[in-house]
């Protein structure tokens, strides 16, 4: 009888091969103390070198085998077996604490992921929590004398299954014998999305139990369309899947054929869908996946990792690359958006009972205009070598825009008077995710040059439900008719006053919103890159004045589901 196991898809596709477990030895340490502290210091010195031979060893590999950009994704572990603070730390518990060697590596790491791990919003930083687990495993492993797992060792076609799969561990596979991965743990982190997508591999992660219930040499069917895994399945489910994945193989030669057409619905209406992006080498990622611009640059990743605040010279350098890297294209970068879930170590905030409604984002940017103004120093810098857009996140009052305006203002001319040139065209927006934004965006719209509706936080604030909390995730529902009135309300005031409108949250790639965000009058979609050429697929196949009925009905509809039904209803073949 067959197994299905839920998860989420990390990487689209279909792969149906035996499994592959890849599971390593037990690491677990215990409290444990040592009298000879010079000892356990040669042991760490020892193991870290070992670790770091290692490391560069695999991204050699991965380098020569699969690419620059493959390789980048491990150079998180090479930083930190370079951060001498960590060092040091781990030394001072060796030294003062008279911990062992295996010891202060563990409550090291724990104390840096106990950190990490909450911001598991930022791709970047939860990736830094990923590489920091790999180390320690690797530098745990040498210190036991146990050997790791060698993926590059498979010599058959095979899924691979493991309780966490780290970049390190994709940079030694042998892309001709992996077909597909599973993971007990994970969510959609870059570095992982990165590697599983640049060996085209169906990857599906956070099962929870994959390596518990899965044996080696199971049968297994891996849908990372649908974030789906079954073990042992029948005949009739082989079937399936085997009809399923020859047309995703069609789907994916059609939709790449758009990669360099214009987004134009069946009535002739031009539509941008771009780009969200979390780090420069997503940048890459969204180029090859045919985004027409970047709508959100999250410029969180300039600030983390880090133990002091970034110069003005570093993030102008970045936000330069990143504009070149998208040439006559409009790249959107948000400024500093933190707080709520999303923490730097480099600044202190104070705790807070409800931080989603507290001292976060835009708040701080202008509470500490010693952040704010270098980082719009940076980005003006930048503005010469692309099409720049600048956004400023969590805009409650219009007051609130007009002095991150006037900062922003006061800075270019700062520029101007020291002769730096600055371009003369860069647009200047605000993310619309706070309900009184959209009720007041007639008054905006007179204000900013465009609204990107970050329509993740406009919900969870619209419904008073945390998204990340799953007692009330039923109230997190992107088709209800009260978030469909608010988004047409943002859409239509933004029009009035010829200003542009965008979408950056999940939403934007949702298929079932795509129809009624068309007929809207929805000028740009913002996703992740894995999204956009079926988004843009849809979108060529649509007709926006036919959809103009299905808007009515979806608006004085009473519930989500009625809303879903009407949609079904309306375009049956397109949305599956």
């Amino acid at each position: 009888m067959s197994t299905l196991l839920n998860g989420l898809a990390a990487s689209s596709g279909i792969a149906i091969a035996p499994a592959y477990l890849l599971v390593g030895p037990d690491l677990s340490v215990n409290q444990q103390y040592s009298a000879n502290e010079n000892h356990e210091v040669k042991r760490l010195h020892d193991s870290f070198a070992l670790t770091l031979n290692e490391v560069r060893t695999i991204r050699q590999h991965a380098h020569k085998s699969l690419g620059k950009r493959a390789a980048a994704v491990v150079d998180d572990q090479l930083a930190i077996l370079d951060d001498r603070s960590l060092h040091a730390e781990i030394l001072k518990k060796v030294n003062r604490d008279h911990f062992s060697a295996e010891w202060a590596i563990k409550k090291t790491a724990d104390e840096q992921l106990k950190i990490l791990e909450k911001m598991n919003d930022n791709d970047y930083l939860s990736s830094r929590a990923t590489a920091i687990k790999d180390v320690t495993k690797r530098v745990l492993s040498h210190l036991m004398g146990v050997e790791l797992p060698n993926p590059n060792l498979l010599d058959h076609r095979a899924i691979f299954v493991a309780q966490n799969i780290t970049p390190t561990d994709t940079a030694q596979f042998d892309r001709r014998f992996v077909a597909g991965l599973v993971t007990d743990d994970g969510s959609r982190t870059s570095h992982f999305t990165i590697m599983s997508k640049t060996l085209s591999l169906p990857a599906v992660v956070g099962t929870e139990n994959a390596t518990k219930i899965i044996k080696n040499g199971d049968l297994l069917i891996v849908d990372g369309i649908h974030g789906k895994v079954i073990a042992n399945p029948s005949e009739e489910e082989v079937d399936h899947y085997q009809r399923l994945a020859a047309q995703f193989d069609r789907e994916q030669q059609e939709w790449g054929t758009l990669k360099d057409e214009q987004t134009v619905s069946t009535d002739g209406r031009h539509f941008k869908v771009v780009a969200n992006v979390g780090t420069p080498i997503d940048v890459l990622d969204a180029r090859q996946t045919g985004a027409e611009g970047i709508g959100l640059i999250r410029s969180e990743f300039l600030y983390a990792g880090s133990e002091q605040l970034p110069g003005e010279e570093e993030q102008a350098q970045a936000y330069k690359q990143i504009l070149t890297e998208m040439p006559g294209q409009r790249v959107v970068v948000r400024t500093l958006d933190i707080g709520g879930d999303k923490k730097l170590g480099m600044l202190k905030l104070p705790q807070e009972n409800n931080p989603f409604l507290g001292f976060r984002a835009i708040r701080i940017g202008l509470a500490k205009p010693e952040i704010l103004r270098p980082q719009l120093r940076a980005l003006l810098r930048s503005s010469v070598y692309g099409r720049l857009a600048i956004m400023f996140p969590m805009i409650a009052t219009v007051e609130e825009f007009w002095q991150a305006r006037k900062i922003l203002d006061e800075e270019r001319q700062h520029l101007l008077d020291e002769g730096v040139q600055v371009a003369d065209n860069i647009e200047v927006g605000m993310m619309l995710e706070i309900p009184s934004s959209a009720v007041m965006a007639d008054v905006f719209a007179r204000e900013v040059d465009f609204f990107s509706i970050g329509s993740n936080d406009l919900i969870q604030y619209l419904f008073a439900a945390d998204r990340g909390d799953p007692r009330v995730a039923y109230l997190y529902q992107e088709l209800h008719p009260a978030v469909l009135r608010l988004v047409k309300q943002v859409i239509d005031a933004a029009h009035a006053e010829g200003k542009w409108v965008s979408m950056c949250g999940e939403m934007a790639s949702n298929p079932l919103a795509t129809p009624l965000l068309m007929a809207m009058g929805l000028d740009e979609f913002s996703m992740n890159s894995s999204s956009i050429l079926h988004i843009r697929s849809l979108i060529n196949q649509l007709n926006t004045r036919q959809l103009q009925p299905l808007v009515h009905k979806a608006l004085n509809a009473v519930t989500a589901a009625e809303v879903e039904r009407l949609i079904r209803q309306a375009v049956p073949k397109i949305i599956e």
